[in-house]
């Protein structure tokens, strides 16, 4: 029954965390909203345009948003108190096994097998564990996004395209957009910029797609990761060239559960989601 139980938890988180990630991509573009609602004049009713162009909707979405998070959030919580209790059997389990094993009663085999049982019942506690924590911050970061979208200046319908400014910056992250296409055959003038200004080799940490992209579900195949903090003097003169060039990057002050392993510069366009490996 308690399989069965864990079972059926995990497939509705993963049917929240779905809809959530879907909700976290429409957060960061609820900005944007108005304007494709004015563009789109000739396709689309009165109706229409006035709810895309509503002031309520980025409220609206953001409240639905944080509900999905919050069942999410407690639907972890619940499969953790599961790990938690399943984990404390095998160790018991595997307490009574071994005390079996001191009197000969039982082979290595079946102590071995009481051991793999703890580890991966373990290995799901640090898991949920992993998850839970990264949903806050994955919440956090998206929420910060879109406010900051909401206050960068909007297009109008008939004005032209809008120029990329100062990056975006957060508690989390730098966020430049760059200004032109970039390729990753351009990383050697990177590379010898930094030769150039440090007098050794840039470090990279991933070029193009890695299996830590490939688990993640990330598609990383146009960028690279330089294992720099940004608030470091050659993460700072790092940016400043690719600012100069109009290279987009993205800058992490610290790790994010899921998005980076610690402080390090993406330098490329945002890599999107795909189907994680």
């Amino acid at each position: 029954m308690k399989g069965h139980e864990m079972e059926m938890r995990r497939a509705k988180i993963q049917g929240l965390r779905s809809r959530m990630l879907l909700m976290l991509a429409l957060a960061s573009s609820l900005a944007a909203a108005p304007a494709r609602a004015q563009q789109r004049a000739d396709v689309r009713t009165q109706d229409e345009k006035a709810e895309a162009a509503s002031p309520e909707q980025p409220a609206r979405q953001r409240a639905q948003l944080m509900q999905v998070q919050s069942e999410y959030k407690s639907s972890l919580e619940h499969l953790l108190a599961l790990y938690e209790t399943e984990a404390k059997r095998a160790d018991e389990r595997l307490a009574k096994v071994m005390e079996l094993y001191a009197q000969e009663l039982v082979t290595r085999r079946e102590v071995e097998a009481r051991e793999d049982a703890a580890a991966r019942a373990r290995e799901k506690v640090a898991e949920a564990q992993a998850q839970l924590k990264g949903a806050d911050v994955q919440m956090a970061e998206a929420l910060v996004e879109a406010e900051a979208e909401e206050s960068a200046p909007k297009v109008r319908p008939n004005s032209a395209p809008r120029i990329v400014g100062g990056p975006v910056q957060t508690t989390a992250y730098i966020r430049y957009g760059g200004a032109r296409a970039w390729s990753l055959s351009e990383a050697g003038a990177v590379a010898q910029y930094f030769r150039t200004r440090f007098g050794r080799a840039l470090p990279v940490s991933a070029f193009g797609q890695s299996s830590l992209h490939d688990r993640w579900g990330y598609d990383h195949h146009n960028a690279m990761d330089v294992p720099l903090s940004p608030d470091s003097a050659e993460g700072r003169a790092l940016m400043e060239c690719l600012r100069a060039n109009s290279v987009p990057f993205t800058a992490f002050h610290h790790a994010i559960p899921g998005s980076a392993t610690g402080p390090h510069i993406h330098v490329g366009l945002p890599s999107h989601r795909i189907a994680p490996r």
